[in-house]
């Protein structure tokens, strides 16, 4: 056998022997994971986590946008087209979106929804996801991919849609883009941070969900935006449950870098160790496996979530980015949200029974093991301390912002 025969035969023995010693140490699931690891990495998939196709990159430098020569007079009904991604059905952001579509079309509006599809994924089962996660929107389903018509005007939902949007620089209409957080913040420094904050400059009517984000576009793009102010439905989180409770709960979402998934699981690591005795409960993505005991419970419904949360004396509710509506809905149960310290977050989350910490493992883990052995309020005062802001607030100055961008004010 010749050098180099012989060293081939070594090699492949040698990955197999780490193969049977992975395969024992990591069990089934994690011997999966680092086959396809390295399958990814050979293969380059990491080139379709870049959410925009080249061709629809826009550029603030220079980008001039046709608008119509003349308005429609007051309360001619509207025809605005909505583009985002294909959602999965119990997506929040997709969920805000489609209220605000909802309150257009009692209105008396047209929406028409455009989905951005870099997958090219089957659009009848896009529609039946909508249809059946939201059935009360009304608005006809179209792919970007057949063009967008002429309509009055255009909402882009997210920046690769702004970028979209903007990329279509023979479309006549007013442009308008409904903002749910400061993208830029869900990457690295780099090429996605740079084009998601560029969305910025592109002179489109922003309005955002919440007075955060409202600052920072002023504060960074000397840009003035109309706030869309927060709501959760009472009618599902309320307090059901006023004993006293033990027991904590959190967001575990892997996909999500800006729900502090890993920060998440080593402070209830750390808690669990200190409170063997309290039960923990995970929601928001199934295929979690923590290194403690607990509870998933997968993706529930929003009724099933207002039922987890008031078994549950406290809530890791982490989110590095704009506020998720996961604090005021486990306040809503009289659940006390254990929140990451920031200045941002506090400005929009001011109720007395948040409890703040550090963004550490431990600093966490002692919060929440002060909530659990403290003698705090009693869950119905907690619920009641938290202001009722109906999702008609937002509904209104959404309408409001697109009747009188395409109106005149």
């Amino acid at each position: 056998m010749s050098a180099v025969g012989s060293t081939g035969a070594g090699s492949a023995a040698a990955r197999s022997r780490e193969a049977v010693r992975l395969l024992r140490r990591q069990g089934a699931r994690g011997f999966a994971q680092r086959v396809a690891r390295v399958a990814y990495n050979k293969l380059g998939a990491a080139e379709l986590d870049f959410p925009l196709r080249f061709t629809d990159v826009a550029d603030s430098r220079g980008l001039k946008l046709p608008v119509p020569p003349t308005r429609p007079a007051r309360g001619t009904p509207l025809t605005v087209g909505w583009i985002c991604t294909p959602p999965a059905a119990g997506s929040g952001g997709h969920t805000t979106m489609f209220r605000m579509i909802e309150a257009l079309e009692a209105a008396g509006h047209r929406c028409v929804l455009y989905l951005y599809d870099m997958f090219d994924g089957d659009p009848g089962r896009h529609s039946a996801t909508i249809r059946g996660s939201w059935p009360k929107v009304r608005a006809e389903i179209r792919s970007v991919a057949d063009g967008l018509a002429p309509v009055d005007a255009y909402v882009a939902t997210s920046w690769p849609t702004a970028h979209v949007l903007a990329s279509r620089t023979e479309l006549a209409t007013r442009r308008l883009y409904f903002v749910q957080d400061f993208e830029p913040w869900f990457y690295p420094q780099g090429a996605e941070y740079a084009l998601a904050e560029d969305t910025y400059r592109f002179g489109f009517r922003p309005i955002t969900v919440g007075r955060m984000l409202a600052d920072l576009l002023r504060e960074q793009f000397d840009t003035d935006a109309v706030v869309a102010e927060f709501g959760w439905d009472e009618s599902v989180y309320r307090c059901t449950n006023p004993e006293p409770r033990n027991g904590v709960v959190f967001y575990a979402r892997r996909d999500a870098a800006r729900r502090g998934f890993a920060l998440g699981l080593l402070a209830l690591r750390e808690f669990h160790r200190r409170h063997p005795e309290q039960e923990i409960h995970l929601f928001g993505d199934a295929g979690v496996q923590p290194p403690f005991p607990a509870i998933n419970h997968g993706r529930p419904t929003p009724q099933q979530l207002s039922e987890l949360y008031n078994q549950c004396a406290a809530g890791v509710a982490l989110s590095f980015t704009n506020l998720s509506l996961v604090p005021d809905e486990m306040l809503a149960c009289g659940t006390v949200p254990v929140a990451g310290e920031s200045r941002y977050a506090r400005a929009s989350l001011d109720n007395p029974h948040v409890r703040w910490a550090p963004p550490t493992p431990l600093a966490l883990a002692e919060t929440l093991s002060e909530v659990i052995t403290g003698h705090g309020a009693a869950p119905s005062e907690i619920s009641a301390s938290v202001r009722p802001v109906a999702w008609d607030t937002a509904q209104r100055a959404t309408v409001a912002a697109i009747e009188d961008e395409v109106y005149g004010a």
